[in-house]
Parts: structure tokens; sequence; C-alpha cells
């Protein structure tokens, strides 16, 4: 979800400037810094960032640069709302027989007499600054949209690597129960003797034993897990929460293998998958 995007325009007088840039964040989390005269403008820009930008902890900030040229705007006086002001202060202080003192400048800062115009934003002008807004925008998604294809050949990389460990999980399987039947045989001989020991019932109990140990269908959902995160990394939607499920489905089954492996080459397998996984659940933090 990482992303940034930046625009500008120079109208001659005027230079606009659009950066967007994002961070990874579980929902969208939206920061806005526009100029003044672009206040009016803030709902429309928080409304098209929210349709465009699904999850992230975005900075969107415009900047707008007139030239040295450009005129500068002076304050207003209210002539006649001043000398009113004017008259009533000059009356009380005759009525109260007090020194009149600078009137005017008192008068000066009473309310509405001096005003500032406002600047308003034209149509032209945010025509412009629309403009800006989307390419700084298509340029945004453009990034993250070449990190995604990054992304994508990283996270099947990191899943072939485990499709590959579990075919060796399968090669090393068939190695276990002989390796089992003679380590109990050998230590029932050490413990009780060889005249002792029932070999009927012991077949029936390393039966018991080794059905506790298979490992067949951690193998076939493990599989069948891998399979379907390659394909919902096909879709074009957005599936980073879906990819995070189907990563937490992988795990289980990696972590219920390695509990019944009982086998030292095939738990070095399973660290192997194990490690995998763990950079794929960190990239998934950067997967819509």
């Amino acid at each position: 979800m990482t992303g940034y995007g930046i625009a500008s325009f120079d109208s001659g007088n005027t230079k606009y400037t659009v950066e967007i840039k994002s961070l990874n964040s579980k929902f969208l989390e939206l920061s806005l810094r526009l100029p003044k005269i672009f206040s009016e403008k803030e709902f429309q820009l928080r409304t098209d960032c929210s349709k465009q930008i699904e999850r992230g902890k975005v900075n969107l900030s415009f900047n707008v640069e007139q030239a040295n040229t450009a005129p500068v705007k002076a304050a207003g006086i209210d002539t006649v709302l001043l000398k009113n002001y004017y008259e009533q202060l000059k009356a009380v202080s005759i009525e109260l027989n007090e020194p009149a003192g600078n009137l005017l400048q008192l008068a000066l800062g009473l309310p509405e007499v001096v005003k500032y115009d406002e600047e308003t934003l034209s149509e032209d002008e945010w025509k412009i600054a629309e403009k800006t807004f989307n390419q700084a925008m298509a340029a945004f998604q453009q990034f993250r949209s070449d990190e995604g294809g990054v992304l994508e050949q990283d996270l099947r990389f990191r899943i072939d690597i485990i499709a590959q460990n579990l075919k060796l999980v399968e090669v090393e399987e068939p190695k276990r129960v002989p390796i089992i039947r003679e380590r109990l045989n050998q230590f029932l001989l050490e413990a009780a003797g060889r005249e002792a020991i029932d070999q009927n019932r012991f077949e029936q109990e390393l039966i018991y034993y080794i059905d506790k140990l298979d490992i067949t269908e951690e193998k076939v959902r493990l599989k069948t897990h891998l399979d379907y995160f390659l394909e919902t990394l096909k879709n074009a939607d957005a599936n980073g929460k879906k990819l995070g499920f189907i990563s937490q489905e992988i795990g289980r089954e990696i972590n219920t293998l390695g509990s019944k492996a009982n086998d030292a080459n095939i738990q070095k397998l399973v660290v192997g998958m194990k490690e995998e996984l763990e950079k794929i659940k960190e990239q998934l933090l950067n997967v819509l």
C-alpha cells in the first residue's frame, strides 16, 4: 500500500503542485494539507481519494505558488461605519468630560470597519487544480501498480519454495516407518527382552502409533491452500485480507505437519516453510 505520486502545472502567474504519499495501514487514514482557498473543495477531494484509495495512511498536499508580479489585495475600510463610530465616541467623550485621545485609531479597531477580502476559488482555477490532482493520482496508482507487480513475483517465488519443500516431505515420509519400527523394536528388546515381546500385539500397536503420525491430510490441505493462494493472486480485485486469511491456513497446516512429522529431515523442511511463510506475511502488509 505504499505509494507516491506528484504532478505540477504552471499557468504563468500561479504554479499548482499536488503530492500524494501513502504508507501501510489496515484502514484508510486520509490527511489533507490544503491552502485556505481550497477549503471548500476538501469534501470533494476526500471523496475522490476514498473511491480510488482503499487502504493506507495517505497524505495529500496542495501547494499554490503565486508569481512575484501578482498584485496584493489591500484591505478595505467602511468609511460610513468608521465615521459613525467616530461620532459616537466623540459624543461620549464630551458627555463624560473625558479627553478625546486618538478616537480615530480606536474607531478603526471596532468590528467590521476594516474588511479583508477573502480569496475565492474561480471555476477555471479549480479545473486546473483538479486536473493536476488527477495527474498526481494517476502517478500514485501507477507507482502502486508497479510495486504490486514486484510483490506478486516475490509472493509466487516464496509459495513455490513452500511447494518444493512439500514435495521433499513426500520423499522423506516413506522412510519414517522402517525407522520408527526399528526404534520401537530396539527399545522393547532393551526393556523386556525378545522372549517377552508379543509380535502380533507389537504390530497392532505399531499400526496405531504410525496412524497417529500420518500426515496425508495435512499434505493435501497444504497443497490446496497453496494453489488457492496462487489463484487468488490472479484476481484483479483487492485481495490483501483474503490472502492474509489463506496464509493463516497455510501456517496451521505447516505447524500440524511439523508436530506430527517425528522426523529430523522433515522438521528441517518444515522450518524452511515457516521461514518463507513469515516473509509472505510481511509482504502481505503491502497488498490491498
